[in-house]
């Protein structure tokens, strides 16, 4: 459902003549970024001055409400704590009760980071029994779209107990879950998700606009009664109005649907990313998760945009978390397993927010390529003490000569190197590891994270066949 520009200033100039309005997000149970300048904000009678006190530190801040009807201020949280009282008073007055001091985190995508218990996740039914915890809060946002940045959002904060886990983001739960079971400090965890959607739904309308590339790519996107297309529309409606709102960063999974045209997709989603941060104002940390394999209808195009993922691993401040051995069946696109993609993405978290430096986080990746006349040496980085192989061969390894002819080859594992020849390849040029839709390949690191599946070449593929 869209919501027009119009609609919400006319809603809060009529709503604001007497009386302080809070955004959704600003409520009772939330959970504020600890030892930050937070922001509040709200609307009120234009001129109206709006004074807060907060029960931590009984502080009294204020603003003035301005022409538009808007004001905003800022204050200092402390270290984590509560439960807390937050006093907004001007001509009327709003106290928020039970707010907690910790580490708040955005969780954002589509449809694997939307999956709840009600989608038959046994992980998450496991828990139910016990998933009581005060210190643990959710806010999910309500889907909606537009075609301009919106002012709110509809949500409200809740702690999580079994039936508001039974309807909460599994992913975004096992992750808040490690990190408060590792941190023992409050957690937030703001879910805004939509099934369906491309990332160009998330990212500002003049992003795209303005580049050739990521324009063509968003006009492959088709049209879907159950998830909007359109550039921009979901960050309109469900990003912009919470970018006020102190976060510690974001976890993100998705990027299934984009498989429809995957060669943009590092561009598309770095520059989603880098606007997301402007518009929060600081380059906070932000972690996703690689598509799993799965059986496309296009060759190749799931393959592709997991490469692409692996592109965007080099923007500043951001961590991929691999699934390829997380998954059991490829004909299903939304694998069941969240309770270890959610403590993958908390690893990364702790490793590198909360500097824990026994984590293990990044799996192994490609570093360097030499050929050896028959055989191709390659290095990898991040094995956590080198590579092993999780069962007798390794699997999903390929070599080409110049003919670009790939055959099935053999390798041999010395310490943080793979060596790769095939006997039907004489002068081997390229090598491909797990490179296909459905490819799950069987070599890990020490630290028993799957190595990023790669190729070497960077030979034109089309999605829509095998050349």
């Amino acid at each position: 459902m869209k919501r027009f520009c119009a609609f919400v200033v006319i809603m809060f100039f009529g709503s604001a003549k007497a009386n302080i309005i809070l955004p959704s997000i600003l409520n009772n149970n939330m959970v504020l970024q600890q030892r930050l300048a937070v922001t509040l904000w709200g609307w009120g009678n234009p001129g109206e001055v709006v004074k807060v006190t907060n029960t931590w530190n009984n502080a009294i801040d204020s603003a003035t409400t301005n022409a538009n009807a808007h004001w905003q201020l800022t204050i200092q949280t402390p270290a984590v704590g509560g439960p807390y009282q937050i006093n907004f008073k001007g001509y009327n007055s709003i106290t928020l009760t039970n707010v907690f001091i910790g580490e708040v985190w955005l969780c954002s995508g589509q449809s694997n980071m939307e999956m709840n218990e009600q989608w038959g996740l046994p992980d998450v039914k496991a828990v139910l029994p016990h998933a009581c915890n005060p210190n643990i809060r959710f806010f999910t946002v309500a889907k909606s779209a537009a075609n301009c940045p919106q002012q709110d959002v509809k949500g409200t904060w809740v702690s999580c107990d079994a039936a508001n886990l039974q309807t909460f983001s599994a992913a975004a739960y096992f992750f808040g879950k490690k990190l408060q079971d590792s941190l023992h400090v409050p957690i937030a965890l703001i879910n805004a998700s939509w099934g369906g959607t491309p990332a160009e739904v998330w990212t500002p309308d003049s992003i795209i606009r303005m580049d050739e590339e990521l324009l063509m790519a968003a006009k492959k996107q088709k049209p879907s009664k159950f998830w909007p297309h359109e550039p921009g529309v979901a960050f309109n409606a469900m990003i912009a109005p919470i970018a006020r709102f102190a976060i510690a960063g974001a976890i993100w999974y998705q990027g299934e649907t984009n498989t429809a045209y995957p060669y943009t997709y590092a561009k598309l989603f770095t520059e989603m990313m880098g606007t997301w941060r402007k518009a929060w104002k600081y380059n906070f940390s932000f972690y996703y998760v690689q598509i799993a394999p799965f059986a496309y209808g296009k060759p190749y195009a799931g393959a592709l945009l997991q490469e692409q993922q692996s592109k965007a691993a080099a923007y500043p401040n951001v961590g991929m978390v691999v699934i390829t051995d997380l998954v059991t069946d490829t004909s299903n696109i939304h694998p069941k397993n969240k309770h270890d993609v959610g403590d993958r993405l908390a690893n990364w978290a702790l490793a590198k927010n909360y500097e824990w430096k026994h984590i293990t986080c990044q799996s192994p990746h490609l570093k360097n390529v030499i050929i050896n006349s028959d055989k191709v040496l390659l290095s990898f980085e991040d094995t956590g003490g080198g590579l092993l192989i999780k069962g007798a061969n390794v699997q999903q390894i390929w070599v080409a000569g110049a003919d670009k002819v790939f055959y099935p080859a053999a390798a041999n594992i010395e310490g943080n190197q793979l060596m790769v020849w095939s006997s039907k390849v004489q002068h081997p040029i390229a090598v491909r590891y797990a490179f296909g839709n459905t490819a799950i390949g069987n070599l890990f690191g020490s630290n028993h994270l799957p190595v990023i599946a790669f190729r070497t070449d960077n030979w034109k593929l089309n999605a829509a066949n095998n050349k």
